[in-house]
C-alpha cells in the first residue's frame, strides 16, 4: 500500500465522523482546491501529511468525541524503585483499553506524538477490514515511506 492509499483510508475514517477535508485543505495548505485526488497526492509528497495527521480538526473527527473507543495498548517495560529502594524492571502485558472521554483526541495526539511511528499508531484505530488491507500496521510508517 502506498502513501496515497494509506492517506485515503485515514481520511475516510475521519470524514465518516464529520471531517471536512476540502475546508481543512484550503485553509491550511492552499486556498485553491485542486480536487480530492490531487489534494491527497499533494499531502503525500514532501512529508506534508504530518500537517494533516497532527491537526486538531482531523484528530477530533478521527477519534470522535464522546464515542466509546476500544484499542490495544502494547506491552511496555520500565524501571521502578520498589519499597526497598532497589530499581526493578516492571513489564506490563498488552491489554485492551476502552474510553469515552470527551476530549479523547487530545490524549491520542499526545500518544501519537510520543511514538516513533505515528502512522502505525493511527492504523490501530482503523476498522478491521482496512487493517487487513494494510497487511498489519506494525510497519506502516516503513511502508508509507517506501511509496
Amino acid at each position: 500500500m502506498n502513501r496515497i492509499e494509506l492517506l485515503r483510508l485515514l481520511l475516510n475514517q475521519a470524514q465518516f465522523n464529520g471531517f471536512e477535508f476540502r475546508h481543512w485543505f484550503q485553509f491550511n495548505i492552499q486556498p485553491e482546491w485542486p480536487g480530492t485526488e490531487r489534494a491527497i497526492a499533494i499531502l503525500a509528497s514532501e512529508g506534508r501529511h504530518y500537517g494533516l495527521l497532527f491537526s486538531h480538526e482531523f484528530a477530533q473527527c478521527f477519534w470522535r468525541t464522546g464515542t466509546s473507543i476500544s484499542f490495544r495498548v502494547p506491552s511496555i517495560t520500565y524501571p521502578r524503585v520498589n519499597g526497598k529502594g532497589e530499581v526493578v524492571q516492571v513489564t506490563r502485558k498488552p491489554f485492551t483499553r476502552r474510553t469515552t472521554k470527551p476530549d479523547v483526541w487530545k490524549y491520542h495526539l499526545r500518544q501519537m506524538a510520543d511514538t516513533g511511528d505515528p502512522i502505525a499508531y493511527l492504523c490501530r484505530f482503523l476498522p478491521a477490514p482496512d487493517q487487513a488491507r494494510l497487511g498489519g500496521c506494525s510497519n506502516a510508517e516503513t511502508k508509507f515511506a517506501q511509496a
